[in-house]
């Protein structure tokens, strides 16, 4: 898991509170008459604006095994009718309006910057940084899902979301489908918990481009090179985040502060697990802890 998959997972996070306010009404409220079961009006009715910042601790690049910290910012909101969700390092835009109750739909572009290995300072590893800097990837294309309210209580929901971008900066010039399960339930009226599974495909472009061993630029011998690897297409990695949000005020539909922790693991597959890159230099086994604070007004 590199940084926008870390980045991806604390955008979840932090609007985790935001949905439960926002489609679900609030947790809490008593259903003993017909006056009680009206849903109060919260922050979320209207126009907000959600923004935090995290601090992650993950893998230097995608396949490493050498673990890093970094900040991530993040912002969620809804202006206008149009909601606007964190991405990897970059947002999503949902055009399609939420129905009162029932099942919700979620439709618009979305667009995110790919930098791993960007900046050969972050690269940990001096074999991994010695076969040079890649360029940052623009990365545009469409983002649909579709959620279930009322599973398992009536302030629980299960999402299904699916992004696919493509490169329109030229550094990979591939495309990358990403399809997410997510669980998500408040356990009180200020705290939230979330459960999701992801997976990441991606083609042959992205995979030269990320994964290929090419021949060191030099003209003596290198013990320290890697052997030759071409890359192609196919599931990049598959995996699972488990994370908390805490309203600090105890209440979350009133917005203000709130706390998010999250743990997530992901296992590299196919040639991302085969690459030298990563079964010589790093590992399959990609492990992230991130905590973040966030503010919604």
């Amino acid at each position: 898991m590199n940084k926008l998959a870390i980045a991806a997972a604390l955008g979840a996070a932090f609007s985790a509170s935001v949905a439960s306010a926002q489609d679900q009404g609030e947790p809490g409220v008593a259903a003993s008459a017909p006056e009680e079961n009206a849903v109060e009006a919260t922050v979320f009715d209207g126009d907000f604006v959600s923004v935090g910042v995290g601090v992650a601790y993950g893998p230097s690049y995608s396949g490493s095994d050498d673990y890093t910290a970094f900040v991530l910012p993040i912002v969620q909101g809804s202006l206008g009718g149009v909601d606007i969700n964190p991405r990897p390092a970059g947002i999503a835009l949902d055009f399609v309006p939420d129905a009162d109750e029932g099942v919700s739909f979620s439709a618009g572009p979305m667009i995110k910057l790919n930098r791993d290995r960007v900046d050969i300072d972050d690269i940990k590893d001096e074999v991994v940084a010695r076969y040079g800097e890649l360029d940052t990837a623009i990365e545009v294309g469409p983002s649909v899902g579709v959620s279930f309210p009322g599973v398992l209580n009536p302030y629980d929901s299960v999402s299904v979301n699916l992004d696919a971008v493509w490169d329109i900066n030229g550094a990979h010039s591939g495309r990358t489908i990403s399809p997410s399960l997510t669980y998500f339930t408040p356990l009180s009226r200020g705290i939230a918990a979330s459960l999701s599974v992801s997976a990441n495909h991606i083609d042959d472009d992205y995979a030269d481009y990320y994964y290929s061993v090419a021949p060191l630029n030099t003209l003596v011998p290198d013990p320290d090179a890697l052997p030759l690897f071409q890359a192609e297409g196919g599931f990049e990695s598959i995996g699972t985040n488990v994370l908390l949000a805490f309203d600090l005020n105890g209440d979350v539909t009133d917005g203000g502060l709130a706390l998010i922790g999250l743990a997530s693991y992901s296992r590299l597959l196919g040639d991302a697990k085969n690459s030298p890159f990563t079964s010589i230099r790093g590992s399959a086994d990609q492990f992230m802890v991130a905590a973040g604070i966030g503010y919604t007004f």
